[in-house]
């Protein structure tokens, strides 16, 4: 499929620190296939700022425009494309690939639609998994006498929260919905084009709801920051939280819902996304229309199939035969096993009998109505050392007569459990899944990957240099760093942004105000964590060298640190920076030189965006320091940054 795709949304292909710019492009979407991309690259993004590209060319939307929204410009694009394809080729065939990241993470919603689902959930989570198996179990989406799984100790039950938390809680669920049935909508209006060019009946609609399990990474109770909380050890009260409850969902939050709502998500199985090892971290719905060449529709199919099966699905529908050369490079064996065969008979016995699944040492095995898998040694919401794959324990189900993995068998049918063990180590060498590896900290830490910054300690930018991803960027974190200007200031005055990384929610800022320079650092979105060192005076008509100087005040990390603004070598101001952002500025934000491509780092200027610097800015230089970590404080860092990433995956 890959030389023939053409994609809408969100793509994980690009390694951290690849650029948009000078490139390489080579695991961009348009070099895997795509004719055409309009999306994000990333794990999420904020989806009223998000970070887009059409192509590899990064795309500004409308600053202020209180209707946008990321996930109807996804739709939009969407329906433009196919609306194109069929006005100039109305007897080509399409393939289009729509993957919007709404309900992944920041859960942003527009306020109308989390009106509709006021009160929904008051009952709380565990009321609602009761509530969605009887439903699931009533349209027979899952066998009759499926069992309810125990909730985890970890997770609290809904009856011991305090009637602040329940009130705080259902909100954030509320949110959630939105999110989904507004994603669900624009779903339509994809479809709803596609019925308007005539092509609906003729067209295999491939529809899987989730993101492998519900999202576990929001906290025990939630949060409003999702990296400052996971990465930066930014404190989130609960009293903060009640608080802000209104602006949960806007543009001034990157919210998560707590775990139990995750683990209500994922009814009526055990444990949510990243552990892999049960079917609440991979299993999710699966919708297949196409109703020219399908003789019953409306139908429920319980075959076992697996997301591999999906493109040797496309390639039989479409007659198609997988190649064997792509590019001059030979190709591996196309895995997984076509779904067509189901389309006509309900009955028919299961063609995909084998299938591994792991990440991060959680790991497990369907082999014919069978499945052993390890117990979680590190739960999604928690931060743990790395383990040996050694140490994980093992649990044994027949999900042939038990679907929900309610009843482990491991005591009772030892045996059992080593004939599918072996089956996942016979499966695990077939597919290079070997050596296991069960460590997190290690493999998500961008200083270890390729990065332009690599032994750089001095770096110059120029204006228009912007959208350059964290990992690319010069890293101020945990170290004193000088960041110098140079500007002329026309007769009427100049304001703007110089120079800028990450935004709102974590970031820092050298610009002028109104004329006067300021540096403007972000520890979060809270107001007692936005920090400002601002000159007096505004700069006169003329060319000038503005320096901001910072001293850190380590070894540790995230400490405080002192900042002194320079015009022309004169001190002009000076200030105290007491929290700073020891692992992530962001997940989605970049770095810009002479504008402001994302969110403010102070609100102040939010009217402005994207605050285009009005004078002319010959260059930026950024000049590092020497770390201020100590050999513990790196291993600190490392689980930082682990939290970072968890975040996304």
């Amino acid at each position: 499929m890959a030389t023939t795709r053409r994609g809408s949304g969100r793509t994980i292909t690009c390694p951290i620190g690849n650029p948009a710019s000078p490139g390489p492009f080579d695991l961009w979407p348009t070099s895997l296939g795509f004719e055409y991309f309009y999306g994000f690259i990333g794990g999420d993004t904020d989806q009223w700022h998000p970070a887009i590209f059409d192509g590899t060319h990064p795309i500004e939307t409308p600053a202020h425009d209180p209707k946008y929204h990321l996930d109807a410009d996804l739709a939009n694009h969407a329906i433009a494309w196919i609306e194109q394809q069929h006005s100039l080729a109305p007897e080509k065939p399409f393939f289009a690939y729509y993957t919007p990241g709404l309900c992944h993470a920041p859960h942003h919603a527009p306020k109308e639609w989390i009106a509709k689902f006021k009160g929904q959930f008051d009952q709380g989570w565990d009321k609602v998994r009761e509530e969605t198996l009887a439903r699931q179990i009533a349209l027979g989406v899952v066998p009759a006498g499926t069992k309810l799984t125990e909730r985890p100790k970890e997770i609290p039950a809904w009856d011991s929260l305090s009637a602040d938390q329940k009130k705080l809680y259902a909100h954030m669920m509320e949110v959630y919905a939105a999110c989904l049935a507004y994603c669900d909508y624009n779903i339509g209006r994809v479809i709803q084009a596609i019925a308007d060019t005539g092509e609906l009946d003729n067209t295999m609609i491939i529809y899987i709801q989730g993101d492998n399990g519900a999202s576990g990474e929001g906290t025990l109770q939630g949060l409003a920051n999702e990296v400052g909380v996971a990465a930066n050890g930014v404190p989130e009260s609960l009293d903060y939280l009640l608080s802000i409850m209104d602006d949960l969902g806007g543009p001034l939050t990157y919210n998560h819902y707590p775990v139990g709502w995750a683990h209500a998500m994922d009814t009526p199985f055990q444990w949510t996304k990243q552990v892999a090892s049960h079917f609440g971290g991979t299993r999710n719905g699966l919708v297949i229309s196409w109703p020219k060449h399908m003789k019953q529709m409306g139908e429920v199919r319980s075959q076992f199939c697996s997301i591999i099966d999906i493109v040797p699905t496309i390639l039989e529908a479409a007659g198609v035969k997988a190649p064997k050369v792509i590019g001059g490079v030979k190709q591996t064996p196309i895995e997984g096993v076509s779904l067509v065969y189901t389309f006509g008979d309900a009955k028919v016995a299961t063609h995909h009998q084998t299938q591994y699944f792991e990440m991060m040492g959680n790991r497990g095995v369907y082999d014919n109505g069978w499945v052993a898998c390890t117990t979680p040694r590190r739960l999604p919401w928690q931060a743990a050392a790395d383990s040996s794959p050694d140490d994980f324990k093992w649990e044994l189900y027949h999900v042939a007569d038990d679907f929900s993995e309610a009843n482990n068998l491991v005591e009772q049918n030892p045996e059992k459990l080593k004939e599918l063990q072996k089956v996942f180590d016979r499966e695990a060498k077939k597919y290079n899944v070997l050596p296991l590896d069960a460590s997190f900290i290690a493999r998500v830490d961008v200083r270890i990957r390729p990065r332009l910054t690599r032994g750089r300690d001095t770096f110059t930018y120029y204006p228009g240099t912007i959208r350059v991803p964290e990992g690319t960027a010069p890293d101020t974190k945990n170290k004193s760093f000088t960041v110098t200007a140079e500007v002329e200031i026309p007769e009427r005055g100049a304001e703007g942004v110089l120079v800028t990384q990450g935004g709102r929610f974590g970031g820092y800022a050298l610009l002028l105000m109104d004329g006067k320079p300021e540096f403007d650092y972000a520890f979060s979105n809270q107001k007692q964590f936005k920090y400002r060192i601002t000159s007096n005076d505004k700069l006169a008509p003329g060319k000038h060298t503005i320096k901001f100087d910072s001293k850190y005040e380590g070894p540790g990390l995230g400490k405080s640190g002192t900042g002194t603004l320079f015009v022309d070598g004169q001190q002009v101001a000076q200030g105290k920076i007491e929290r700073t952002i020891p692992s992530r500025f962001s997940l989605d934000e970049t770095f810009d030189v002479g504008e402001d491509t994302g969110t403010p780092v102070v609100e102040d200027y939010e009217a402005r965006m994207p605050f285009k610097f009005t004078g002319t800015l010959k260059k930026v230089v950024i000049e590092l320091g020497k770390s201020g970590l100590t050999a513990s404080d790196e291993l600190k860092l490392e689980e930082l940054n682990k939290k970072a990433v968890a975040a996304t995956e």
